[in-house]
């Protein structure tokens, strides 16, 4: 009797021992990472891509790096359609994947850095989850959002020497959607209704707020007359009012 309870004990023991080897076994778990631009679309290559790092959140290992890469998605499933619960938005739209050996579940932080080739722009986000072995998180995928919008100033160009007799100068931007979505006038991305200024300094004191209009697809423009020498400093921002949506580049030029 007691050498059948030994038998039995140790068959019990191996199979605990199996199953504890078999669940040690690292399984391949894909992980899909999307960047979406508040209030728009979907950052891919068009724009350069986001830069995705996925880390383990505890020991800030780096198991993951790339780009996402596609296109911004469907505009009238993304901005137009109503969205339904467990509804896919993001069908052919830009995405990084990942495939991670694990053998236990890990705790994660994704940090989304976009647009990746906008350094100016750049805006990191992150967001936090745990992934199981063999539990993928793919279809949408994790979506992060990124607020923003990218401000190019086009004119006056940087440590651009001029006359004070050209005054007026002009003060252009190029403002997009941080996925690269065009502003319009009355468009869906509505440029008449965002607000864009030149903040100015001269010499580094504040010298005045100049407002700039759409004049075309995503260009602002506006004169700002300077006849004074010095060193001005541009900062020019675009503002959505209705969603927070804030982007800024700044310049200086210098008036002989």
């Amino acid at each position: 009797m007691n050498r059948l309870k030994w038998l039995i004990a140790i068959v019990i023991a191996l199979f605990q021992f199996s199953a504890a080897a078999a669940m040690a076994e690292p399984v391949a778990t894909d992980i899909v990472v999307r960047a979406k631009a508040r209030d728009a679309k979907f950052i891919g290559s068009s724009i350069g891509g986001a830069l995705v790092r996925i880390r383990d959140a505890d020991s800030g290992a780096l198991l993951a790096e790339g780009l996402t890469e596609g296109s911004t998605g469907n505009t009238d499933k993304i901005m137009r359609q109503p969205h339904s619960r467990y509804g896919s938005i993001a069908e052919g739209a830009a995405a990084f994947k990942a495939t991670l050996e694990i053998d236990e579940p890990v705790f994660l932080t994704v940090e989304v850095v976009a647009p990746a080739i906008k350094r100016q722009a750049r805006v990191l986000s992150q967001t936090q989850t745990w992934l199981v072995p063999g539990k993928p998180i793919d279809g949408d995928g994790l979506i992060v959002e990124v607020p923003g919008m990218v401000v190019d100033l086009l004119s006056p160009q940087t440590h651009q020497v001029v006359p004070a007799s050209d005054s007026p100068f002009e003060i252009k931007a190029n403002v997009v959607m941080m996925c690269g979505c065009a502003l319009t006038p009355d468009g869906l991305w509505d440029g008449s209704k965002m607000e864009v200024a030149a903040i100015v300094r001269k010499d580094g004191e504040l010298y005045k707020t100049v407002p700039l209009k759409i004049q075309d697809t995503s260009t602002f423009s506006a004169p700002l007359e300077a006849k004074l020498p010095g060193v001005y400093q541009l900062l020019v921002y675009a503002y959505d009012p209705r969603t927070g949506n804030t982007g800024v580049d700044q310049t200086s030029f210098i008036v002989q």
